[in-house]
């Protein structure tokens, strides 16, 4: 039997071949679903293969999934997002990532998240540091940055029109030495790289955050919800190189004085 992060791999890899096949298909049928997100039949068949890979290798295990829900109540708990960033999938942008996380008693000990349309592939497992690499290629470990001042920081983060307090956002992105919309799981695993100091996600459930959390904290960063807490199922999340954590809370809760 696959040990867990093989295991969260190797599902990684069906999925990637359903989703690929899928990506800018003329014929792709896309549905609205009741909260007006979007969803693909590639999001169900991504997340139908995936769960049959974990019912499969690890029957006993509890899964939670965004199109199909939760099933089992074991202390182990799978969470995926068979297509983080569908909106772009359906449009044809390539930012888009299949991400699974495993919990256990309610702490997450690994994640994957897979963008096969970017050719980039994140992983962790607690105690063990994080990864990037090229699917099937060489992987190398990642480590967050050590910019220490707001003013020389790169700043990620989704739709604007998300964010409460539009106010207080446009100030932080207007102190920050550089602010981008890369959105989405790549915001965060850009800081995990490195290559961005501070990604902002002001909506998200805790399968569109899961396995960004892991990856995030063992490339040295820090992973907490809009109020500062450290979980994944708080509607909200911030990354960063854990050096300008406290700054950017301030910033969000306007407790900051710029």
């Amino acid at each position: 039997m696959a040990p867990d992060l093989q295991l969260a791999l190797e599902a990684a890899d069906a999925a990637a071949g359903m989703t690929l096949d899928a990506f800018r298909s003329p014929t792709l049928h896309v549905e609205t679903k009741a909260d007006k997100t979007p969803v693909s039949e590639a999001d169900k068949a991504a997340e139908a293969a995936i769960r049959e890979i974990i019912g499969r290798e690890r029957p006993g295990d509890a899964v939670l999934g965004e199109e199909m829900g939760s099933t089992g109540s074991s202390g182990r708990r799978w969470v995926v997002d068979p297509i983080d960033g569908t909106a772009n999938f359906v449009r044809g942008v390539p930012v888009w990532a299949t991400l699974i996380a495993l919990e256990v008693d309610g702490h997450v000990d690994l994640g994957v998240v897979s963008a096969p349309a970017l050719g980039r592939r994140w992983w962790a497992r607690r105690g063990e540091g994080a990864y990037a690499g090229e699917p099937g290629g060489r992987a190398r470990q990642i480590r967050v940055s050590g910019i220490a001042r707001l003013e020389d920081a790169t700043i990620s983060s989704g739709c604007m029109g998300d964010f409460e307090h539009l106010d207080r956002i446009a100030r932080l992105r207007a102190r920050a030495g550089r602010d981008r919309g890369f959105g989405d799981f790549w915001s965060h695993m850009l800081v995990a790289e490195g290559a961005c100091d501070v990604g902002l996600d002001p909506v998200a459930s805790v399968w569109d955050l899961a396995a960004l959390e892991v990856v995030v904290e063992e490339a040295g960063g820090c992973f907490t919800d809009f109020n500062g807490v450290a979980r994944t199922d708080g509607g909200s999340a911030v990354s960063s190189n854990g050096l300008l954590h406290d700054t950017v809370l301030a910033a969000l809760s306007g407790r900051d004085a710029g």
